[in-house]
């Protein structure tokens, strides 16, 4: 009976250990899961910031979106370009002029060939002449004193002559200017006799001074091209 009663006191001990362990580790199996649950979300790296739009590429073979071309500009003179802007303050016509233009690049302005021109500068009236001026008869020998030669071929002299005088049918009447640079003022207010410098004459409005002879006498003027037909409503 006594060991009875002992073996019994045994098994309810036993019975309380378990159930006390198994209650301890029923609680850290609730918080762990609990746990694991309310855990934040790890940190994720942030996207990297777009650098911006690729470089511009630039095709210079594409079309131009406009109605022409823009003119070219003229090749950078390679030394020394003679200074005009003194004359180029009434003769603003000459800046861009061909003759003109050239020779500056090769620093040989205006006063190279028509004089310092002091007085004509100085001039408002406009009734002074410049030092040295060239009736037709001394054009050529003006421009030999540089270029003392002439190595056009005959057949590109030629295709120019027909091109920019043909009015001149006369081989003897031809002048460098005939063929090169635009050299003339086609109207003028004042001008004077190239030989003596005397003031020739003097008129308030603008008279056509320069000889056309782009087309021979009695030819008719090339006709405009015809305007595009439009579809009538």
């Amino acid at each position: 009976m006594r060991y009875t009663a002992w073996n019994v006191s045994l098994a309810a001990l036993v019975v309380a250990a378990v159930v006390y362990v198994a209650s301890g580790w029923l609680d850290w199996s609730l918080s762990a899961v609990s746990g694991a649950q309310a855990a934040p979300a790890p940190a994720t790296t942030p996207a990297a910031k777009p650098a911006g739009p690729p470089p511009l590429v630039v095709d210079k073979d594409a079309p131009l979106l406009l109605d022409s071309a823009p003119p070219k500009e003229k090749p950078a003179a390679k030394g020394p370009v003679a200074d005009n802007s003194a004359c180029h303050v009434c003769h603003t016509n000459y800046e861009h002029e061909s003759l003109a233009w050239e020779h500056a690049r090769e620093n040989v302005g205006c006063v190279k060939c028509h004089g310092e021109s002091i007085a004509h500068r100085n001039d408002e009236d406009n009734i002074t002449p410049p030092d040295i001026m060239f009736p037709t008869e001394a054009i050529d020998r003006g421009c030999v004193q540089c270029h003392e030669t002439h190595d056009a071929p005959a057949k590109k002299v030629l295709a120019r002559w027909q091109e920019r005088c043909p009015a001149k049918e006369n081989p003897e009447d031809l002048v460098c200017t005939d063929c090169h640079g635009e050299h003339r003022l086609k109207f003028r207010t004042v001008w004077w006799d190239r030989k003596t410098g005397k003031l020739a004459n003097r008129r308030g409005e603008r008279i056509k001074y320069a000889p056309d002879y782009t087309k021979k006498p009695g030819q008719a003027p090339a006709a405009k091209p015809a305007a595009p037909a439009t579809a009538s409503e």
